[in-house]
């Protein structure tokens, strides 16, 4: 019984992150303008993400613009837009057969003998997967962390932490937590 409530809370954490690191993939709020310098009367927020760039008026316009060139960018953008998307792609795969794995695990067997290949397979995944997030968004979050108490960056280019940083961080703990439990089930 213990097997199966891990297996079931493994594929909801798993679908969990999985929904996560595509959200955090598409969301502009990587980098969030920062209101520094008793500036209280502030007309525009600026996002920054991996694939855009947003501005807010008030709160009451928003334009967004893609990237020009794949080929300006920076050259840590293109990485963690790389890892990302292979992280969104991995996550899938992990979910899918953390579905078999669950529909194809023998209910009467003990041990790894009874737990199908495929969870252990998923396990491996969501660990990997779980990492290949967590390194651009802490790598972002630290720079951005960074840059914001160097004295020597102009306070107009300070940003702050983006909703999508807080959205991987979650996502990843969540993944790393599903291939954890995975990974268990093989190892009893």
């Amino acid at each position: 019984m213990a097997c199966c409530v891990l297996q079931i809370t493994g594929l909801i954490f798993g679908g969990v992150g999985m929904v996560g690191t595509l959200a955090a993939t598409a969301m502009p709020q990587w980098r969030v303008s920062a209101y520094v310098d008793g500036n209280i009367v502030v007309f525009e927020t600026i996002w920054e993400g991996l694939w855009m760039d947003c501005i807010s008026q008030l709160g009451i316009r928003l334009q967004c613009k893609f990237y020009d060139s794949v080929l300006a960018l920076p050259p840590p953008l293109e990485a963690f837009r790389a890892l990302m998307c292979i992280a969104v792609g991995l996550s899938v795969v992990s979910f899918l057969m953390a579905i078999v794995g669950v529909k194809y695990t023998q209910r009467g067997k003990e041990g790894p003998q009874g737990i199908s290949v495929f969870i252990l397979a998923a396990g491996v995944a969501f660990l990997l997967t779980g990492t290949l997030v967590l390194i651009p968004v802490s790598w972002t979050g630290g720079s951005v962390i960074r840059d914001f108490y160097d004295p020597e960056v102009p306070v107009p280019l300070k940003r702050e932490l983006g909703a999508a940083l807080y959205v991987g961080w979650g996502s990843a703990a969540l993944l790393l937590a599903a291939g954890a439990m995975y990974c268990h089930l093989w190892c009893r």
